[in-house]
């Protein structure tokens, strides 16, 4: 194996186009990883801190500026040597959108871009972070609303840029913010969904789409998803995005109902929101994961959910329609899958790791693991869970977040690419105490064309490992998506299934059957 790091001048692309151009890469037979970024310091540091730029005939490294793009590079010496030899044929990508058939050159700033088209409301960004506030700054001069992918960027930034925008009857979605559904159409890490009555405020995308994909599922529909970003209901920020997001539901005439799915927020924040959504004049579902209601601080109307499940459903019957497959209805089944499978268990096998593309689905399975008196390690620890010191290693129950900045900073993000969660599920997987391997599988727009596919063969691989050494290792799965996907739900849950994978229809049922199967594991173990 080699590695190589090719650096090519004034060469600058969007962050979520670079993430696909790595994942591309990275597929080539022969590559073991591949990282497609911008030369910025903090970039540069990282790719240094990995063995890149050492030497050995490679570019240099420090000389890389933000406007450059370094791919790096480690495989077998023939496909190393073939990417280094031809990189801009990886960098190819279709006409600019809103070129038309006129041949004119793509726009160069959001400037010209809205210009070229008039009619545009949303402008998304996705740049490195310390240059996404300039540009945002202009979307908003020019009247756009804002859809800000990109992260990194500085508290004050965002509250400076969020300040202006509700000044001028504007919304900056995000920072971080990675999913949106606006007027039908999906941006970011969003599913194909229907529109319907419900009206969603989220600081989680993942959270976002598999709320929109159950209500999908259940036969509704999303009128409008507005993300804010991770921070937007800090104190530090106040919740101004997620107050004028509220302010649009509430006076649009296609929205009957509004979720507010979030993490807990700030005191004040929390306080602000509490009273602005007590004026609601339409149903309000809020769902702010591990965080429960004051004792007479929720007003009577808005009605509290702890998983995004329960927050469904509560959408759905305000918006007049039933669900089927609720978490409470399925509590027998998931008992029952849980017997079965503890009963294939050696002893010893205890247990759960807990591999997740979805920070929110990492944040809701501490949720339900603390709701079965259960205590789980996690790199982002709800409150009463234990933090792991490097997120890189589990220990006991852990819970892991694998799109966390330790994880992401220079790479595609593990929707996009699951080569560092393969890893991980192998190693996971050669422990002999390890029970259960949950994971989830996230479809949708911009997310892996084979979400299941990428991970069959480490899932039979640690499978077949466990057989050998006389254990029965149990995956169990949650699928996010819908019939609409390009992916296709059903084929991607059928694939898993036929590995032998137990595959739920929410990431709170696995969890849900997760915690079931250690309270069997420990009254077997307390029996025995």
């Amino acid at each position: 194996m080699v590695r190589r790091i090719v650096v090519r001048k004034n060469r600058y692309f969007d962050s979520v186009f670079l993430m696909q151009v790595a994942k591309r890469i990275a597929g080539q037979p022969g590559m073991r990883d591949a990282s497609a970024v911008l030369g910025t310091e903090a970039n540069k540091k990282l790719l240094a801190e990995a063995g890149y730029g050492a030497g050995g005939g490679d570019a240099d490294l420090s000389a890389a500026s933000p406007n450059d793009l370094v791919l790096a590079l480690e495989g077998e010496e023939a496909v190393v040597n073939a990417v280094s030899a031809d990189p801009e044929a990886w960098l190819a990508r279709g006409a600019a959108v809103g070129a038309g058939d006129t041949g004119a050159p793509a726009p160069r700033s959001i400037g010209e871009a809205a210009a070229l088209r008039p009619d545009s409301g949303v402008a998304v960004i996705s740049v490195p972070g310390e240059y996404a506030a300039r540009e945002a700054r202009a979307a908003l001069r020019e009247g756009l609303n804002v859809f800000l992918f990109s992260s990194n960027v500085p508290v004050e930034h965002e509250l400076a840029l969020k300040t202006d925008a509700r000044r001028s009857g504007l919304i900056v979605m995000g920072p971080d913010c990675g999913t949106a559904y606006v007027g039908g159409a999906g941006i970011g890490f969003a599913n194909a969904v229907r529109r319907g009555p419900i009206g969603i405020v989220g600081s989680t995308g993942t959270g976002m789409q598999e709320f929109s994909c159950l209500v999908h599922q259940a036969g509704s529909g999303i009128s409008h998803g507005i993300g804010t970003g991770s921070r937007d209901l800090s104190d530090a920020i106040g919740g101004i995005s997620t107050l004028a997001a509220i302010d649009a539901l509430d006076a649009d005439r296609g929205t009957a109902v509004i979720a507010i799915l979030s993490k807990p927020p700030g005191a004040r924040t929390a306080a602000r929101l509490v009273d602005r959504l007590g004026q609601c004049r339409k149903p309000v579902v809020v769902c702010l994961l591990g965080s429960q209601p004051g004792r007479g601080v929720v007003p009577h109307a808005i009605r509290w959910a702890t998983t995004i499940d329960d927050a469904v459903d509560a959408a759905l019957s305000a918006a007049g329609t039933e669900r089927r497959t609720t978490l409470r209805h399925e509590a027998q089944s998931i008992h029952e899958q849980a017997a079965v499978q503890v009963g294939k268990m050696r002893p010893g096998q205890r247990w759960v790791r807990g591999l997740f593309a979805g920070g929110t689905f990492c944040y809701q399975s501490q949720v339900l693991f603390q709701r079965a008196g259960l205590v789980a390690w996690s790199n982002s620890p709800l409150a009463g869970m234990k933090e792991l010191s490097d997120p890189r290693h589990s220990r006991e129950h852990s819970l892991v977040d694998m799109g966390a900045e330790v994880f992401v900073e220079g790479r595609p993000h593990p929707m996009i690419d699951a080569t560092l969660r393969k890893k991980r599920l192998l190693q996971e997987g050669e422990d002999p105490d390890v029970a259960i391997i949950l994971l989830d599988f996230i479809l949708g727009a911009i997310s892996s064309r084979d979400p299941a596919g990428d991970l069959l063969d480490a899932i039979r691989g640690v499978q077949n490992a466990a057989r050998h050494r006389g254990d029965h290792l149990c995956i169990a799965a949650s699928v996010c998506g819908t019939d609409l996907d390009a992916q296709g739900r059903e084929e991607q849950m059928r694939a898993l299934g036929d590995a032998g994978v137990r595959v739920f229809p929410s990431s709170a049922q696995a969890a849900a059957f997760c915690c079931e199967a250690v309270l069997l594991l420990g009254q077997r173990s307390g029996a025995g």
